[in-house]
């Protein structure tokens, strides 16, 4: 077994557990500096935004055998004919040459093709020329937002039903929220293209990020119910419980998602060059990376900060800390602890009393000591395996006279 499987086995199994949820506090520090880094992005440099979203001219030189000194021999010529319009030159494959300027009119469109050719030494033909409004680009965002707004809603009510609470959802909304603006600001800070393909990327990585913190979130409620019930935990901890045995699963879920991701981005910023493909890659490689920290370092644990001022939660925290501080008493007074003690029912006070899981040897009190409440052994002669249940259920005595 290799040492990472061994590694998941031991969070999964309880040996190894990382306090995630009690560090809660590093992470929404961690969070808020990757927002306030996003934030100063947007704000300081602003979204790139490709040619279809401000509108322009866009020329494309095939068929180029030279592609020395491409950036400024194509940028020097297009700059002259529409001085003042910001122009970006890029390189698509082996042989083609991408400029996108401001709008340029019919006859400066022609003469720019004409010197483009003569540059770099290609037939008039061999030199596209289109003109691209800013309107389609427009369109593309509105009804973006459309779907945006409408998978939030329909997300929201979709989480509320299935976890019975609002609080998972607006936890999960919270990650998502996260995740597209870290996103978005990333794509500031490095000076990325925005291109409708990364709009659709932005809205592909909603619902990788939501499939990840539903698998987190399910195995949360399944913890925290079973913390309920037996009382062996509090909220706070069975939800730690539940990210430790989901670690290793997002982890490996993301990796194996991330890899081809990733080939795609490498090969085309490397042999494709500026296109579809890698402004999709961009937006999902991001997403993909920064959903998985958001489910789980920033969902589970706002969720405990959520519930936790709950009189249902608080008072099962309550339970969990005065049976810990009594069998810590218990050992204290030297009396040995029974494993694996289930409640049996709710007390004046509302502690659950407890008696051992399954059939137990239980030995009588020494003299002058009071046999505990819990069953709980205590030196002192075997008893009858009937007279842990009771004088009712012994066997009756059969009369002799």
């Amino acid at each position: 077994m290799s040492r990472f499987s061994q590694f998941g086995n031991d969070l999964y199994s309880g040996k190894r557990v990382f306090d995630i949820v009690g560090r809660r506090k590093v992470w929404y520090a961690v969070t808020a500096v990757l927002i306030l880094l996003s934030l100063a992005g947007l704000v300081g440099r602003g979204l790139n935004f490709g040619i279809e979203f401000r509108g322009g001219s866009e020329l494309r030189v095939s068929q180029v055998q030279d592609m020395q000194g491409y950036e400024g021999r194509a940028g020097a010529i297009v700059e002259e004919l529409s001085p003042g319009s910001t122009t970006t030159v890029t390189r698509i494959g082996d042989d083609t040459v991408r400029i996108q300027t401001g709008e340029l009119e019919s006859a400066q469109a022609e003469t720019a093709r004409a010197q483009l050719a003569e540059e770099f030494d290609v037939e008039v033909a061999d030199v596209a020329s289109s003109l691209v409004g800013p309107s389609w680009g427009e369109t593309v965002t509105q009804r973006a937002a459309i779907a945006l707004a409408v998978f939030l809603a329909l997300v929201t009510v979709v989480l509320t039903l299935y976890f019975s609470t609002w609080k998972m959802a607006a936890a999960a909304m919270v990650a998502l929220v996260h995740d597209v603006l870290f996103t978005i600001g990333v794509y500031a800070l490095l000076g990325i293209e925005v291109s409708p393909a990364s709009v659709i990327g932005f809205l592909t990585i909603l619902g990788y990020s939501i499939y990840d913190t539903i698998v987190v979130f399910d195995k949360v409620r399944e913890n925290t119910e079973h913390a309920a019930d037996t009382k062996r935990q509090t909220f706070a901890e069975a939800a730690n419980t539940a990210v430790n045995q989901t670690f290793v699963r997002s982890i490996n879920t993301s990796i194996v998602a991330l890899l081809p991701v990733g080939v795609i981005l490498l090969v085309g910023i490397t042999l494709i060059g500026p296109g579809t493909l890698v402004d999709l890659a961009w937006a999902l490689f991001i997403g993909i990376a920064v959903g998985t920290f958001s489910s789980i370092f920033i969902a589970t644990p706002l969720l405990v900060d959520m519930r936790s001022g709950e009189l249902e939660i608080r008072k099962q925290d309550a339970q969990v800390t005065k049976r810990r501080q009594r069998a810590l008493a218990r050992s204290g007074r030297g009396e040995s602890a029974v494993p694996e003690l289930e409640p049996e029912q709710d007390l004046a006070d509302g502690e659950d009393d407890l008696v051992p899981a399954g059939r137990r040897t239980a030995t009588a009190p020494t003299p002058g000591t009071a046999s505990p409440a819990t069953g709980v052994s205590v030196p002192g002669r075997q008893l009858h395996p009937y007279a842990q249940r009771g004088p009712r259920n012994q066997p009756k005595r059969k009369n002799r006279s």
